[in-house]
This record gives C-alpha cells, sequence and structure tokens, in this order.
C-alpha cells in the first residue's frame, strides 16, 4: 500500500498532463470579412480558459476542470474560421445570437403600425435575426485583459428586414468563482424588437465525447411555452407538472426525451422555451438551471436576470456534417444548449415580456455559467 498511492497519483497526473489545455493558434482565425479583421482571443481566470472569435463573437473553446482536476474543452467549437464560415452543420455554435434570438412565426411583425416583412431562414418563419444575423457579423474589439474580453457590433438598419441601426455589446469576464459571465447590451436609433441570447452548446464530458442524454439536468420552472410544430410558441403554458418536461426535480436528459408527449414531437426532443421562477440573488441573477455529468463530475449552473430559458437537446446532430476543432463529428443529441432569452414570437404575444427597445432606452441583460465539480 505504501507504494500504490504514489503510482496512483503519478497515472492521475499523468492523464491530466495529457488532457491540458490546448490553445487553438490564433493564426487559425486570421483573416478578413467584409473588409475587417478577424482574430481569435483568450482569456483565463478561475481555473477556466476560453478562446473567443470576434467572428459573430463566438466562444470556441471553454477548459474546466473534472472532479481530478483534469481540463477538457466542454463546448462544441471549429478549429478554424474558414469551418465557421463555410463548414456544414449547426450554424450557431457558441455564437451570439440576435438581434431577435429564437423564432418570429411569419417571419413579419407590425410595430407602431408599420409592417415589417423578415428573412424566412426556418421554414416559413425566422430564426435567430434571419440569413445574416449578428452570428455572421465581424465583432469591433473594444477591450482584452488576461480575464475579460469586450466585442461591440453594429446591425445596421433594415439587415434580415429588422428596423433601426442596433449598436449591441458583449463582455465576456472569467471569474474568480469558476464562472463565464456574459453581458449583453443594446440600443437603437428606432424602435425595434431586441431579444439577444448566448449560443453555447455544452458536453460536459467533453468534446466529441458522446451523448448528454445521462447528464442530470434541473430546471426551476413549472411551465414551458406551448409551441406548434414549426416550434413557434401558442401564446399560452403548458403546465408540466410531473410530466416529461418537468425538471424541477433533477433527473436525466434522456430519460423521457423519446416520451409520446405532443410538445416533445414538435420538437423531436427538447427544444423549448421554460418559463423560469424568477427568484434572484447575488447580481439580480436569478438560478435557471443546474446540469451534472456523473462521468466527469462537472457541474454547470446557469444564471440570469431574464424570464425565458430555452432548453435544446441536440436533436438535429448526428448527420456527420458538424466536426468540432478536435475533427470529431458531434453524435445525435452530442451537446445541449440552454439559452437564457425573453421569450420567442413576443412580437406576436402582448402577454409575453415586451422586447421593443426604444431610442433612449438601454437594453441590458446578463447570463453566467459557473462550473464546480463533485
Amino acid at each position: 500500500m505504501k507504494h500504490f498511492l504514489p503510482i496512483l497519483a503519478l497515472v492521475v497526473l499523468s492523464a491530466c498532463a495529457e488532457q491540458s489545455v490546448k490553445l487553438i493558434p490564433s493564426e487559425a482565425f486570421q483573416t478578413q470579412i467584409d473588409g475587417k479583421d478577424v482574430s481569435l482571443y483568450t482569456i483565463q481566470g478561475g481555473g477556466l480558459t476560453a478562446q473567443i472569435t470576434n467572428y459573430g463573437a463566438r466562444v470556441v473553446s471553454l477548459w474546466a476542470p473534472d472532479r481530478d482536476g483534469c481540463l477538457r474543452d466542454v463546448v462544441i467549437g471549429r478549429a478554424d474560421i474558414d469551418s465557421y464560415v463555410n463548414g456544414e452543420g449547426e450554424r450557431f455554435l457558441g455564437a451570439c445570437v440576435g438581434p431577435v434570438a429564437n423564432r418570429i412565426g411569419g417571419a413579419s411583425f407590425t410595430l407602431d403600425g408599420v409592417e415589417y416583412q423578415l428573412d424566412k431562414n426556418d421554414g416559413e418563419n425566422t430564426l435567430h435575426g434571419g440569413f445574416i444575423g449578428i452570428d455572421r457579423l465581424v465583432w469591433d474589439v473594444v477591450e482584452h485583459t488576461p480575464r475579460s474580453l469586450k466585442l461591440q457590433v453594429v446591425h445596421p438598419d433594415g439587415l434580415g428586414g429588422f428596423p433601426g441601426n442596433k449598436t449591441i455589446s458583449v463582455r465576456y469576464t472569467l471569474t474568480d468563482l469558476h464562472d463565464l459571465k456574459v453581458e449583453f447590451e443594446a440600443q437603437t436609433d428606432a424602435p425595434t424588437p431586441i431579444n439577444l441570447a448566448h449560443h453555447p452548446f455544452f458536453n460536459l464530458k467533453g468534446s466529441g465525447e458522446g451523448d448528454i442524454l445521462d447528464h442530470i439536468m434541473q430546471i426551476p420552472s413549472g411551465g414551458v411555452s406551448a409551441v406548434d410544430d414549426q416550434l413557434i410558441p401558442l401564446g399560452h403554458t403548458v403546465i408540466i407538472d410531473g410530466g416529461p418536461m418537468d425538471f424541477r426535480k433533477p433527473r436525466p436528459i434522456g430519460q423521457f426525451i423519446d416520451a409520446d408527449d405532443e410538445q416533445l414531437r414538435h420538437g423531436h426532443g427538447y427544444d423549448h422555451n421554460w418559463i423560469i421562477d424568477y427568484n434572484p440573488g447575488p447580481g439580480g441573477l436569478s438560478l435557471d438551471a443546474r446540469v451534472v455529468c456523473p462521468v466527469s463530475g462537472r457541474v454547470l449552473e446557469v444564471y440570469s436576470d431574464q424570464p425565458g430559458l430555452q432548453f435544446y437537446s441536440g436533436n438535429f446532430f448526428g448527420d456527420g456534417k458538424t466536426v468540432d476543432l478536435f475533427g470529431k463529428a458531434v453524435p445525435f443529441r452530442g451537446a445541449f444548449a440552454l439559452e437564457t432569452q425573453k421569450f420567442p414570437d413576443a412580437v406576436h404575444n402582448p402577454q409575453f415580456p415586451d422586447t421593443i427597445l426604444r431610442p433612449g432606452e438601454v437594453y441590458k441583460h446578463t447570463c453566467l455559467y459557473r462550473f464546480t465539480a463533485e
């Protein structure tokens, strides 16, 4: 026994050394798009390391320790800028999405008596801002420190059909509490809908390490926005007491994901807006979700000041088109997204939280991803 513990420690340290942070060289992202410089930026702090590109303000990689202190990349990203611009598969990996996240039914809306026609990039509907949302714009770097990166972009009047010149900023910060903090602000020179979201895809085992169906999910919410077969909200809440959508008590994501349930059939799994039971703590943020990976011991807690949380269980991965930065194809349900937001299609549902931003107002939205291990 006297010899066993040092040998075991050596094995663990060796395994962790093999899984240390592998930074992507910034040269893989250095190019120009629409006459603007693109690059890759690294921030570190609180035991986390993130790499972010100013193309779409995307988190490309995020390294977090497991229960043994071993580091793995826990988000799905791509290896170079060409893969984001020209690659097939999931478009929104790690991006900021908007100016209106999620779906707008019928790709149109009326505001102050004027009807606006939007891009139809999701059947007859608009998804995440249309064909060219903020995820496909090059953002300006406002500030870069060892622990934080602030980016800013102007989404111009008429792009995708949306009115107003919208100045949007996001600040990413790694804190001593093992958080990736995401802070949005936006202003406009004309009335316009704004509902920004950050769209990382997580696998707490590590990118490319199988599906996420064994992850234990908890969402403190008693209802979801009911949707039709195009995932457009119907305007009312489905009470989920005890049903397959009820995650108030922790349970595996995969436990009921294929249940005979109308809402699950519409989403091909989970792809719905949970109405958050807002209970603000420090900083005015409320716990939206808690996810535990039993394999790695990693724990992700999501906090925000928003009334809704879109939980998407990766139902359209698995066709081999989305390849991560390690060259691995993301398998079916190989990652999940938790998008803090206001409600989808609020422009057609006045009973939903208002998404209209007017000149002189400032939109603010903070979400926080906290990583621990157990």
